[in-house]
C-alpha cells in the first residue's frame, strides 16, 4: 500500500533538478536566436498549460475561455506601464489580481454547469472578452493594437534579448509546475481528484465540490494571466487577434496533447505544438507552394485525432508507461537470466557429488 501511495503521489526532486540543468545549459548547447524565441514561447505556454492541466486534468473541467485570461493580464500590464507609467512587476501583480477576481464572478455561475454547457459558457466568455478587447479603442487601441509596451526591468536590469527572457520565463515555468504538483499532492489535490471522478459521490461524501472547482479555476487563470503579462513585455505590441477564441483552442490542443491528467503534460504539449508549427510552415511550403496557414491547423487536427485514438492519455502518460513496461522487463530478464544461473550452478553441483560419489 505505501508503495503506490509513494507512485502516485512522488516527491522526488530528481526529475525537476535533471529538467532544471537541461534548460539551463541549454541556450550555450544551442546557441541560435531563433530557437530561444520558440523556447521563451513554450514557457509562456507552459505556464499557461500547467493552470489548464489542473483545471481539466485534475478537476475535470473544460475551459474554452483561457485566452480570455492570458489576454487580461497582458491588456492590464500593458495599460498600467505603457500609459500610467507604473513598473512592469505592478503591472504583472496588477494583471494577476483582475484575471483573479474575473475568474471569481465567471466562476461562481459557471462552474455550476457540467459537461458541454460549461464549455459553451467559458467559450462564451471567451467571445465576449475579445470584442471588449477589440471594441475600447481608447484603452485597448483595438485592431490596430496596442504599441509601446515597455520592457520588463527588475532591479534596474532590462530584459530585451531572448536570452535573458530565456532565464526568466523558463525558472518562473518549472517553479508553476512544481507549485501544482504541491497542490496536486495535498488534501485540495485529493479532492480535485475525487470531483473528477464523480463530483455526485464526492458531495455525498462532503466535499464542497463548488468551492474546489472555483479555486483551481482562479488559479489557473492567475497561472494564464502572469504568462499573458510576460508575454506582452516580451513582444511590446499586442492586438485583440491574439487572444481570440482559437486562441484558447490551441491551448487546448497543447494540454491533451501532453497529457490532461499530468502536471508535466502542459510542457510537453507546448513544445511539441511551437516544434511541429514552426516545422510546418518550413515544410509545407515545399510540398504545397500555394498552402495558406490553414493546412498548419488541419494537420495539427489530425494530429490531435490520432492522439485521441491511439494515446487518449497524452504523450506523457504513454511514454511514462512505456518506460515502464521497459525496466519492468529488464528487470524480470535479469532475474530469470539470474534463476538459470543458479539452476546451472545447483546441477553442476550435483554432477560433481556424482562424479565424487562413484569415486569413493
Amino acid at each position: 500500500m505505501k508503495t503506490n501511495i509513494k507512485l502516485i503521489y512522488s516527491r522526488s526532486l530528481k526529475g525537476p533538478l535533471v529538467l532544471t540543468f537541461v534548460l539551463l545549459a541549454l541556450p550555450f548547447l544551442i546557441p541560435s536566436p531563433y530557437f530561444l524565441g520558440m523556447m521563451v514561447l513554450i514557457g509562456f505556454y507552459t505556464i499557461v498549460g500547467t493552470g489548464l492541466s489542473m483545471l481539466m486534468g485534475y478537476a475535470g473541467q473544460i475551459s474554452l475561455g483561457h485566452a480570455a485570461f492570458y489576454g487580461v493580464g497582458a491588456y492590464t500590464s500593458a495599460i498600467l506601464t505603457a500609459k500610467m507609467g507604473m513598473p512592469a512587476l505592478a503591472g504583472i501583480a496588477a494583471g494577476a489580481l483582475v484575471a483573479l477576481i474575473i475568474a471569481y464572478i465567471v466562476g461562481v455561475p459557471t462552474l455550476k454547469l457540467t459537461e458541454h454547457y460549461l464549455s459553451l459558457a467559458t467559450l462564451g466568455f471567451g467571445v465576449i472578452v475579445f470584442i471588449f478587447f477589440k471594441q475600447l479603442k481608447g484603452l485597448t487601441g483595438g485592431l490596430d493594437g496596442f504599441f509601446g509596451i515597455p520592457p520588463l526591468e527588475i532591479f534596474g536590469f532590462e530584459f530585451t534579448t531572448d536570452f535573458a527572457y530565456y532565464y526568466l520565463v523558463w525558472p518562473l515555468a518549472i517553479c508553476s509546475i512544481l507549485f501544482a504538483r504541491n497542490v496536486i499532492q495535498s488534501r485540495v489535490g485529493r479532492a480535485l481528484r475525487s470531483i473528477h471522478g464523480s463530483e455526485t459521490a464526492s458531495s455525498a461524501l462532503g466535499v464542497n465540490t463548488q468551492k474546489y472547482k472555483l479555486q483551481v479555476f482562479m488559479m489557473s487563470a492567475v497561472y494564464a494571466a502572469v504568462a499573458g503579462s510576460l508575454y506582452a513585455h516580451y513582444v511590446t505590441f499586442i492586438s485583440p487577434q491574439l487572444f481570440e477564441a482559437m486562441a484558447s483552442i490551441h491551448f487546448l490542443i497543447m494540454v491533451i496533447i501532453g497529457g490532461m491528467a499530468s502536471i508535466w503534460g502542459g510542457m510537453v504539449g507546448a513544445a511539441v505544438f511551437v516544434f511541429l508549427s514552426e516545422g510546418l510552415k518550413e515544410v509545407i511550403p515545399l510540398v504545397m507552394s500555394n498552402a495558406s496557414g490553414e493546412f498548419e491547423i488541419v494537420f495539427l487536427g489530425v494530429l490531435l485525432v490520432a492522439l485521441l485514438i491511439y494515446m487518449p492519455e497524452g504523450l506523457v502518460p504513454a511514454l511514462s508507461k512505456t518506460w515502464k513496461n521497459l525496466r519492468r522487463k529488464k528487470d524480470s530478464g535479469g532475474q530469470n537470466s539470474r534463476n538459470a544461473h543458479m539452476e546451472l550452478e545447483d546441477e553442476k553441483e550435483v554432477q560433481v557429488s556424482m562424479v565424487g560419489g562413484g569415486e569413493r
